[in-house]
């Protein structure tokens, strides 16, 4: 049981057990189905638990160039970066770092291309498949119009290593060309939308399997949410290995830190119109943006049916800075504190300091059940990014 009365308000805290769990499945997964899993940094990036993660997992992926440092930095062990553009700059300072680069573009690898063979390092291309598994808007990278991944109908086969010489120019350290796919087309979804993509990627990118020697099927694979089917994702790998002998690699966010962090908030004061409203310490706006894009209602612990029935929001000027509805079994009363679930993806990435409000403490909770502060912020952290 966690003892949340003695933190900071806001504050972050991230479970260390909580993780654990999710890493001993997610290790479990890439025992049984021979596949290489990564943490995709753009989800959660505290890298003070660096250290536990890369106990089970094989490396990370990085949206850009800051998260491929951090992952230099802390991670040490594989370094994948996949960006929709890669300055020049960008790129130098990435090369030395990573060890698989995946371009957006055929554009962008001839303009790289150069470069990137001299490097010996490996280099993949995003593909789309346009098959959307989801209704999730904004995060459907195969909408019609997407901006992620080269089509069936723009691909260029003859960019890859040719087949005669893969095994020998990987064993000389020589790439001659793209050696790689890529395809991130999932946001939450189990494992029966992977195999309908993974169908359609065989029908339109077949041709070049006997060409590359990995393949990264993306994120958004909610391997440690509830209900999860497990056995058919490795079901699914195993008899794509088998098949075309290529290393797969998984690059999940969310399931390595899903339901191991909550938020800690507290009601500054209560308002009445046409309902009542408790105003918190906490913002959706400013600590869960996620709220308000997705949208959703994050869970709250001790939540109950009851009468008394409050809008939470935050603090901020913003109308809309509303994290939801919820019912009480009592009244609210300022200085209550409110306890927010799941809050450990896309919250400390995502945050930020609009109107001024502080960043929310970050805490740890220790596999060994002590509770660590992290890092505290102030003034000094807002004036700094002006």
């Amino acid at each position: 049981m966690i003892d949340f009365s003695n933190l900071p308000s806001p504050c972050y805290l991230i479970d260390e057990g909580l993780i654990e769990s999710n890493l001993q499945t997610l290790r479990r997964v890439a025992d049984a189905s021979g596949c290489k899993i990564l943490l995709a940094q753009k989800a959660f990036s505290m890298y003070s638990v660096y250290p536990l993660i890369a106990k089970y997992l094989d490396g990370t992926t990085a949206s850009g160039l800051h998260e491929a440092m951090l992952s230099h930095e802390y991670f040490c062990k594989e370094n994948h970066v996949f960006s929709a553009a890669y300055t020049d700059e960008e790129f130098d300072a990435i090369l030395p770092i990573c060890n698989h680069i995946v371009f957006n573009s055929f554009s962008q690898w001839d303009k790289f291309k150069d470069r990137a063979l001299k490097s010996g390092k490996n280099f993949g291309i995003r593909i789309n498949p346009e098959l959307s598994t989801q209704s999730g808007g904004i995060y459907d990278p195969c909408s019609k119009g997407s901006r992620l991944g080269v089509t069936r109908k723009n691909f260029r086969f003859n960019e890859f290593t040719e087949s005669d010489v893969l095994v020998q120019s990987f064993a000389s350290g020589i790439n001659t060309g793209l050696n790689g796919i890529h395809f991130h087309t999932l946001c939450q979804q189990n494992s029966d939308a992977l195999e309908a993509t993974l169908n359609a990627v065989e029908e339109k990118f077949s041709a070049c399997f006997n060409q590359i020697s990995w393949i990264n099927m993306g994120g958004g694979h909610h391997i440690t949410s509830r209900g999860y089917d497990i056995d058919r994702l490795i079901r699914i790998i195993k008899n794509f290995k088998q098949k075309y002998n290529i290393e797969v690699y998984l690059e999940p966010g969310e399931a390595i830190a899903l339901n191991a962090g909550f938020l800690i908030a507290t009601v500054l004061d209560i308002i009445e119109n046409d309902g009542n409203f408790a105003i918190l310490d906490a913002s959706a706006a400013c600590h869960m943006p996620d709220v308000l894009e997705m949208p959703y209602r994050p869970r709250i612990i001790g939540e109950q049916d009851g009468v008394f029935a409050y809008t939470l929001g935050g603090p901020t000027c913003l109308a809309g800075d509303i994290i939801g509805k919820y019912t009480f079994p009592a009244p609210l009363k300022a200085g209550d504190k409110i306890i927010f679930e799941d809050m450990a993806i896309y919250s400390m990435v995502k945050n930020n300091t609009f109107n001024g409000i502080n960043l929310p403490t970050i805490a740890k909770r220790c596999t060994t059940g002590e509770i660590e502060i992290v890092r505290r912020f102030g003034y000094d952290d807002f004036k700094s990014r002006i």
